[in-house]
């Protein structure tokens, strides 16, 4: 009579690519696992010294004094904008705006530009796999100029339909916006590829959604060949509350301001007023100095981590994660392959609902993300009101896998001996 041994899953040997004890809240709770850093990421310990350090040092209104702090106050946060920017591969540093984040970044584009050139009857192309940030700014310039939304769709795995997507482009597109990752399902957008069907077909300026794609991969805004390229602080270790949106110099002098108030002004009349060059025209109201000299400190820590091995050690651990989680019975991943997607796990287990797995997950100190994420079209086309979402970043190594799949093994047990 012959038996069966099966074997007890091998533990995952990958070391963070960035040490913990970088972090002060991972450090200070070792047996945490963060897996949700596609909604925010941990912040490093350079960071909160460069935030610490401007209101220590530096706490004075940029651009409004004469006086030595206020000029220093002023270098810091140029240096941080020319920082960033270079980070991001735009050369010319002024045409960096810095905003609240994506969401800001969008609207601002959607109003600044939008509002002008959009006219009745123009279309708009967006995709399905969009963020809401991404989504609903278009659709609402839409409505209040007369203009079409169009939706390219996706192919079974989540990406967009790039046949699909070109169909949709004709010599009355005006805006193309889309992501450049999905936060939902991690998909990466083939970008050049885009930017070609587009510059072929339509006049249209291309808005790229790059909240998800800052923090994961090289970016060379000059490269692109795309208008302009939006991104959040908070999601590439800085604080909350600063991002921003680079655009081609050509397409800001296209735009006119949709905010006034204090340093985007030139001058003021009393019946009409002029604006200050860029960036400040797009900038109005007291700067956020101190978070963008955060931002500048990650954006140098992530540079020392070199983004080539932050998406090399993502991969890792997505490749791991996707043959350990493909084990589990009732378990189903969405999104393409791994060479093919950002950080980013999204799922659902049998008869699970998201929102339950992830208060489980939680009581084993596993933290994940559990909703639509953001993006209810790209939900509603997968036939489901809801996802799981494990997200993975620099910090994160093969332990935090292994946490994972044993938060999740326990779930199963739990639901099993659950009466219906």
């Amino acid at each position: 009579m012959s038996t069966t041994t099966t074997l007890a899953p091998q533990p995952v040997s990958l070391a963070p690519l960035a040490p913990r004890a970088d972090f002060p809240l991972l450090a200070a709770q070792p047996s945490l696992h963060y897996l949700d850093s596609a909604a925010t990421s941990q912040k490093p310990q350079a960071v909160l010294d460069a935030i610490t350090g401007f209101y220590s040092t530096a706490n004075a209104n940029p651009h409004r004094g004469a006086y030595e702090l206020s000029a220093k106050a002023t270098d810091a946060y140029h240096d941080s904008r020319i920082t960033i920017a270079r980070f991001l591969g735009a050369a010319d540093t002024d045409t960096l705006v810095f905003t609240r984040g994506t969401t800001e970044s969008m609207n601002l584009v959607a109003n600044a530009w939008g509002r002008t050139h959009v006219q009745e009857g123009d279309e708009i192309v967006i995709t399905a796999l969009e963020h809401h940030a991404n989504f609903v700014p278009w659709q609402q310039l839409a409505l209040a100029k007369g203009a079409h939304l169009r939706i390219a769709e996706l192919t079974s795995d989540q990406r967009i339909d790039l046949d699909h997507l070109e169909s949709l482009l004709t010599s009355r597109t005006r805006i193309v916006a889309i992501t450049q990752v999905s936060n939902a399902v991690g998909s990466i957008t083939p970008v050049a590829e885009v930017v070609r069907m587009v510059r072929a077909k339509s006049p249209a300026i291309i808005v790229l959604d790059g909240a998800q794609g800052a923090p994961h991969l090289p970016v060379e805004f000059d490269a692109l060949g795309i208008d302009f390229y939006a991104f959040s602080g908070h999601k590439l270790l800085g604080p909350m509350g600063i991002g921003g949106v680079i655009g081609t110099r050509a397409r800001w002098l296209e735009c006119e301001p949709w905010q006034f108030g204090g340093d985007m002004i030139e001058w003021v009349n009393d019946h009409d007023s002029t604006w200050n060059t860029l960036p400040h025209k797009f900038e109005a109201g007291t700067p956020n100095a101190a978070d963008a000299v955060g931002l500048a400190a990650a954006v140098r820590y992530l540079q020392q981590l070199d983004m080539t091995a932050v998406r090399e050690h993502e991969v890792a651990l997505l490749e791991a994660a996707h043959a350990r989680l493909s084990a589990l019975e009732g378990l189903h991943m969405y999104g393409p392959p791994a060479s093919q997607r950002s950080g980013v796990i999204s799922f659902s287990l049998a008869d699970v609902h998201p929102h339950d797995l992830a208060t489980i997950l939680d009581q084993h100190g596993v933290c994940i993300r559990a909703g639509h994420h953001c993006a209810q079209p790209l939900m509603r086309r997968l036939g489901t009101n809801s996802t799981a979402r494990a997200s993975f970043y620099v910090y994160s190594d093969g332990s935090d896998v292994d946490a994972l799949v044993h938060a999740l093994t326990e779930a199963q047990r739990m639901f099993a001996h659950t009466p219906a």
